[in-house]
């Protein structure tokens, strides 16, 4: 009896699916008006970023990114950057790499505004730290088309629910590279500040966030190209972008326009990674 019980309910299926969707069909009923104001908010966002982007002249823009590359890595990566986005230009790629770089900065920025200071408190709340660890790897093993679901049904097609899906997506390498880099900060220079009466937030700004600081960079590039591994994928649900003509390329077998798009990728993937990697 008690074996065909076991059996009975080993055999059974879990309504996991209906659970998931009848709460998706709740939020959605419910907190339609506050949904549909977030999703004006980052769509705001998205369009501010694009039309600053956008204001320049497409030659202009390319000697900034290369001034920036010059300043930051040398004279080597100024060349390559601006050699690199002259290409785009000239395969007449530039409009939707615009439309991309908005949508990349968009999700950054937010990835890195929430996703540092949750590192933060994680490394200092073992509570937090135990309840998060589990999300997270959740959130990084999850297939990326899976975000792609929700983000469809909360905030429709879209670049909006591209940033969502690419800020679900990206967020767990600068949360949990910040926690790494705090954990790994010397603890004798955390007695030392102790010692010499430095408040908490001293410790935090003047001790353990420049000891973290090679990790924490190194969780903003790990963003940066998740949320770069996202753009083909997100033209699925109507983002605009370099996606968009790969998938293309794709539903028509255009060899030659899913490498030029495919390409354009590829170089902005490099460009910043160089940038903002670490040497």
């Amino acid at each position: 009896m008690i074996i065909n019980n076991i059996i009975n309910l080993l055999t059974t299926k879990i309504p996991l699916g209906n659970w998931v969707e009848n709460l998706v069909n709740f939020l959605i009923n419910n907190f339609q008006g506050p949904l549909n104001s977030f999703s004006d908010f980052i769509g705001g966002i998205v369009s501010g970023v694009e039309a600053i982007l956008e204001f320049p002249h497409p030659l202009v823009l390319i000697a900034i990114f290369a001034l920036i590359a010059w300043k930051l890595k040398g004279k080597r990566m100024a060349l390559f950057a601006g050699l690199g986005l002259g290409l785009v230009l000239n395969l007449q790629m530039w409009d939707p790499l615009i439309v991309t770089l908005a949508s990349i900065m968009t999700s950054v920025f937010i990835a890195l505004i929430v996703g540092i200071p949750v590192g933060i408190i994680k490394a200092h709340n073992k509570t937090l730290d135990l309840i998060t660890r589990p999300i997270l790897d959740f959130m990084q093993t999850i297939p990326p088309f899976v975000y792609l679901i929700p983000a469809l049904m909360f905030f429709g097609l879209g670049n909006v629910s591209g940033v969502i899906a690419t800020v679900v997506f990206a967020i767990a390498p600068p949360i949990r590279l910040t926690y790494l880099g705090i954990q790994q900060v010397d603890e004798e220079l955390k007695e030392a500040g102790h010692a010499f009466g430095a408040k908490w937030w001293q410790i935090l700004f003047k001790i353990e966030l420049p000891g973290a600081m090679p990790s924490i960079m190194m969780g903003i590039n790990q963003c940066i190209m998740l949320s770069l591994s996202m753009v083909v994928i997100a033209a699925m649900i109507g983002v605009g972008g370099l996606g968009k003509p790969v998938l293309r390329s794709l539903n028509t077998v255009n060899i030659g326009l899913g490498f030029e798009a495919g390409l354009g990728v590829v170089i902005i993937a490099m460009v910043l990674d160089r940038i903002f990697g670490r040497d």
